[in-house]
């Protein structure tokens, strides 16, 4: 039984910073400008901070059989943890720009890897800086670590897999991260087409945040997920989004109101339609309620 998802509040934090064994890790991207991410942390960072670039470092190299942010080898990112400063003994917080878009999937690779504390901050660098909280700019160095993986390879959901399960008529609950629009295929700005795996339903990333951007209580997201992963929270599940990357934020949403660890499709929408052949569906089939809020981006 693994530990159930960490919320850390800004001022938690703020007590914790220059205790021994804590690291973080910014991880702060824009899809549209990856160099950014980078420049924003050079330019003002939580005091320690490394950073985590989501294409160079929490993703592998894309094939032409992959989405567009595939899983690393676990061990190439063990050594990347190791560079970080990061050992089996420490403390680990994960922040992006505010909704935990990014962060989450830092969030899930740690404990994919075997190290479960963990915690994503809550509000992010937005709510930190908003607190005027301490920042610090340029490099960070940090001294090297050891970290030896205890994988869960059993988290990763493939596409043979999933297309099997769906041949055979077993998808069970397969949840899509993506905005709505992009869901139903009436919209697509990312990949090549729009829609969704036949039987998946749509649970938005924004449902879990409050309008500040603040996550809901465990009480509210609760209320949520019940009627879309029902009773037990035992029961499995797995998530996707377009790459692999938000359907790690609906993961932590789900686990911080319960429920059980979600299998990832890490492939996700983009490496689904990579062979024309399998299935996809538009339209609202078997949608979630969708807020009447601005939603992130979703990867």
């Amino acid at each position: 039984m693994t530990e159930p998802a960490k919320l850390i509040s800004i001022a938690a934090l703020q007590a914790r910073l220059g205790q021994p064994g804590l690291r973080l890790l910014d991880c702060r991207f824009d899809l549209m400008n990856p160099a950014a991410g980078r420049q924003a942390w050079l330019g003002g960072h939580i005091p320690g901070a490394q950073y985590a670039d989501l294409d160079q470092e929490l993703a592998g190299p894309v094939r032409s059989d992959t989405g567009r942010h595939p899983l690393p080898g676990v061990e190439d990112f063990a050594r990347q943890l190791g560079r970080w400063g990061i050992g089996n003994d420490s403390s680990v917080v994960v922040y992006d720009g505010g909704s935990g878009a990014i962060a989450a999937r830092a969030w899930w690779m740690l404990r994919w890897a075997g190290h479960d504390d963990v915690a994503l901050l809550d509000q992010g660098f937005a709510g930190w800086t908003a607190q005027h909280a301490p920042v610090e700019t340029g490099e960070t160095a940090v001294a090297r670590a050891a970290f030896n993986t205890r994988p869960r390879m059993e988290w990763v959901l493939g596409t043979d897999e999933l297309q099997g399960r769906l041949q055979r008529g077993a998808l069970g609950n397969l949840i899509d991260a993506r905005d709505a629009a992009r869901f139903r295929g009436e919209v697509e700005p990312i990949d090549p087409v729009a829609g969704h795996i036949p039987g998946s339903r749509n649970f938005p990333l924004a449902q879990s945040l409050q309008s500040d951007g603040r996550w809901k209580s465990a009480e509210e997201l609760q209320a949520l997920w019940l009627p879309v992963l029902g009773e037990p929270p035992g029961a499995p599940w797995a998530v996707m989004c377009g790459s692999g990357v938000t359907a790690c934020h609906l993961a932590f949403s789900g686990q911080l109101a319960g429920f059980q660890a979600p299998r990832l499709y890490a492939g996700s929408w983009s490496e689904w339609i990579r062979d024309p052949s399998r299935p996809v569906a538009s339209g609202a089939a078997n949608p979630v309620a969708v807020p009447a809020t601005a939603e992130p981006s979703s990867t």
